[in-house]
């Protein structure tokens, strides 16, 4: 959870969640509300707020969506805690998408804005879906395009740009009636500012009481990342219970390799409830610059303290429950489903230090959270 750069996040989301699920049965998506309320706690760091998602065919090629999602932050973090004061603030987030069906492609398009106080993101999307072999096999290429400008609310004269590609190449292969397969390859390139404007990394001074000072980071203006991904989903009978597993690598100019992996059971009761039971586990390296106490003042030509960058593992579970129902009371909605979801994930972390608890510098304890993410949302279909 990266609340200052959150660009990469929604090119992500905003790809994913408007290309993907119309992709494979190739149709338009059905029209539907979504009224949302998400929360994420961890790390002393709050982030509430709901989401409103609305969906309408026009005729029978086009499909639009609009989309308003807020985070309510209130942040007391490690960085936080360590050389800077809580802050409060509020991330607005508005989306609009639209697919079009020609044959069997589907064009997709959109674009997204986000402002807070001191960083603004912005992003445009196109996607291709297409489908070959008598629609065993359905082609997803996607592109998206972010800008992001960066301030800083303690000074108004600071202003950065960061510039953001996302290049995404899908596969998804039907083997068997029952058995689905996806291959998904992903590129991103970072040009700019991409580091947070606050942050600032320590090094060892003994002539300060605490044993080291502190600096602002300094990271390259470049980075280039990839990564592949494989799942697999088995339908269980006729209704929609399925096992499934993914698993994914990723690299980056920066030195990082990380690898994810997550299995995950889906049960469905009476053509009422779904559950949707998982276990992920992700594992990642250091940046080649990253150091969590440097030897001495501008030790290096780029400078991070920032414990996304450091080498640590995160474990989650996470549980999914759907009910489906009938709305009555209002012709125009032909149905709904009333949808919660909780994700509990543990953070460890290797070589950064939770400065707070004290001790002698770099010898600190190592730092580690937990966190709970909560959504809850009601669905509508008319």
């Amino acid at each position: 959870m990266n609340v200052r750069h959150g660009s990469l996040l929604v090119v992500a989301w905003v790809v994913a969640n408007t290309l993907l699920p119309a992709a494979h049965a190739q149709v338009l998506p059905e029209d539907r509300l979504d009224v949302l309320y998400h929360s994420y706690e961890g790390d002393q760091i709050t982030i509430t707020g709901p989401s409103l998602l609305a969906r309408k065919s026009i005729g029978s090629k086009l499909s639009v969506s609009a989309n308003y999602y807020v985070d309510e932050i209130t942040s007391a973090s490690i960085d936080v805690r360590s050389y800077a004061s809580p802050y409060t603030e509020q991330r607005n987030e508005y989306s609009l998408s639209a697919d079009y069906l020609v044959g069997e492609t589907i064009l997709s398009t959109g674009f997204t804005s986000s402002d807070e106080q001191d960083f603004e993101a912005q992003t445009a999307f196109f996607g291709v879906s297409q489908e070959v072999f008598g629609g065993l096999t359905t082609v997803n290429l996607s592109y998206a395009r972010g800008w992001d400008e960066i301030g800083q609310v303690t000074d108004p004269t600071f202003f950065r740009e960061a510039d953001r590609r996302l290049y995404r190449l899908g596969l998804s292969q039907v083997l068997t009636k029952n058995f689905l397969v996806t291959l998904d390859y992903e590129g991103i390139t970072d040009e700019g500012f991409l580091n947070n404007s606050y942050r600032q990394v320590r090094f060892l001074d003994p002539n300060d009481a605490r044993g080291y000072r502190f600096q602002p980071e300094l990271y390259p203006e470049t980075r280039t990342s990839g990564s592949l991904a494989i799942g697999g989903r088995y339908f269980i009978g006729a209704g929609p219970s399925a096992i499934y597993a993914n698993a994914r690598t990723y690299s980056d100019t920066w030195g990082i390799d990380a690898w994810n992996a997550e299995l995950g059971y889906t049960y469905s009761l009476r053509s009422k409830w779904i559950f949707d039971l998982s276990a992920r586990h992700y594992s990642q390296t250091a940046a080649d610059f990253y150091s969590d106490l440097y030897p001495f003042e501008n030790a290096q030509n780029f400078l991070g303290r920032d414990k996304e960058i450091s080498t640590f593992t995160n474990t989650g579970v996470k549980l999914d429950v759907t009910y489906d129902f009938r709305v009555d009371m209002f012709r125009f909605l032909d149905r709904g489903t009333l949808n919660f979801s909780y994700n509990y994930i543990m953070f460890e972390y290797e070589d950064f230090r939770n400065i707070p608890e004290g001790g002698d510098p770099g010898e600190e304890p190592l730092f580690e959270f937990n966190a709970d993410v909560i959504q809850v949302y009601l669905s509508f279909w008319f």
